[in-house]
């Protein structure tokens, strides 16, 4: 066959099968026939009906009700204080859960006795700061008893809340005693860094935690030594962390100045000799802190029993006179109020012999980054005071104060006024 004839051959052929596959289609996509049933008329003769109209698929359509979400048990209550699943759309939930703490368990409580005898006979004033007026999850404060000579007696507390004091007046010109006892129960305190779900902190008390006082600057040199020392760490946890190591490596601890030291870390910032006793030293962390935006403070108290940790980091006996101690915490959302103690990590390489590169040491810096040994009382969290009476502004309370004819004095003179503290664990 010629390669022209073979070509018409093909053309013809696939002319016929295009034809053929487009008659297919169409007979099957055309819609099948409705079955009807003819219809009778009055007569009785066939009638041909209709074939039923399709409805339009919208009409087709079935009706969906609405059914309600099976009612949910309640979130909240007194025996379950956790949030879980708080009402959408609102504000809580755009807020991370919030948990009740778990109080602690084991509780050891003591009797604190503050015994005064004033020296200069006329009118005498008195003040002596008392424990935290408010329960905590590491302390409170079971109650008060006094007796002695003085004309009138009262608590007060501060506006701010910050403190509560015990005030006294002698009036009528005689020599003035005092005995004052307090039972305080405390629990040791951990930060766990696993549980990020304290609820947050009032914002007033935070902002009064970032200013300066007295004598805690929170710029300049103190901005400078912080910026330094945290570096490029975002976290605040971290950078609290940082600042911690660096006082605990190179702060240092002066057993010969009065209990607890002056607090002043202003005067550490100019000299850049760093260091005292406690209030120095932890002064010193709560000013990094702020000048870099941690709100921080000092809790300043008093040691009430031995350490478990090292001999020398609580009392020998019952005499607790000259234990004042000064402690920190610092906060983060999320977490609260962190406790940190720098000042005795320095207080154990000076009384204890140790070096510092001493596994004992190492262990105790780990320690104290998180955990208060509560063989100590919490007073306040007060600076810059003025004392109800009094027009002058004190640093921080944690030594009794006296105003007599000869002046002003505080525990540390004891020419003007002789007191004692002891302390003791007792079984409720």
């Amino acid at each position: 066959m010629k390669r022209r004839d073979f070509l018409a051959s093909f053309a013809a052929l696939s002319l016929v099968a295009t034809d053929a596959l487009a008659t297919n289609t169409k007979s099957s996509t055309k819609p099948s026939a409705a079955k009807t049933t003819p219809a009778k008329s009055k007569k009785g003769k066939a009638v041909a009906s209709k074939p039923a109209q399709r409805q339009p698929a919208s009409r087709q359509r079935q009706k969906i009700e609405y059914k309600p979400p099976p009612a949910r048990p309640v979130a909240h209550t007194a025996d379950d204080p956790i949030t879980e699943t708080p009402p959408v759309g609102t504000s809580a939930a755009r807020l991370p859960p919030v948990k009740a703490p778990e109080p602690p368990t084991e509780w050891r409580t003591y009797e604190i006795t503050t015994t005064v005898n004033l020296k200069s006979a006329g009118l005498n004033r008195l003040w002596l700061p008392l424990p935290l007026n408010q329960d905590t999850l590491f302390q409170r404060t079971l109650g008060h008893s006094w007796q002695g000579n003085p004309s009138s007696t009262n608590m007060r507390r501060l506006p701010d809340g910050d403190l509560e004091v015990f005030h006294c007046e002698w009036r009528d010109g005689t020599a003035g005693n005092l005995q004052l006892k307090t039972l305080v129960t405390t629990a040791d305190r951990h930060f766990d860094v696993t549980k990020r779900t304290v609820a947050p902190e009032r914002d007033d008390i935070l902002r009064r935690n970032l200013q300066a006082s007295q004598l805690i600057p929170n710029d300049g040199l103190a901005f400078q030594l912080g910026e330094r020392i945290v570096g490029r760490i975002k976290d605040p946890v971290a950078q609290a962390k940082s600042i911690y190591d660096w006082v605990a490596d190179n702060a240092i601890y002066d057993p010969s100045l009065p209990p607890c030291g002056s607090g002043d870390v202003r005067r550490q910032l100019i000299s850049a000799l760093y260091g005292g006793r406690s209030a120095d030293i932890n002064g010193l962390f709560v000013s990094i802190c702020r000048a870099i935006g941690i709100p921080a403070r000092c809790v300043y108290g008093l040691r009430v029993a031995p350490s478990r940790l090292f001999r020398n980091l609580g009392l020998l006996t019952d005499e607790a006179t000259r234990s004042q101690h000064v402690r920190a915490e610092f906060y983060v959302p999320g977490y609260g109020w962190i406790p940190v103690d720098p000042s005795d990590i320095r207080r154990a390489i000076a009384l204890e012999g140790l070096s510092d590169r001493d596994s004992k040491l190492l262990s105790l810096k780990k320690i104290l980054f998180g955990v208060w040994e509560m063989n100590w009382i919490a007073f306040n969290v007060g600076t810059d005071i003025s004392l109800p009476g009094q027009n002058s502004v004190i640093p921080f309370l944690l030594l009794p104060q006296l105003e007599s004819p000869n002046g002003h004095f505080d525990g540390s003179q004891p020419t003007a006024i002789q007191y004692s503290i002891s302390a003791k664990r007792i079984e409720l």
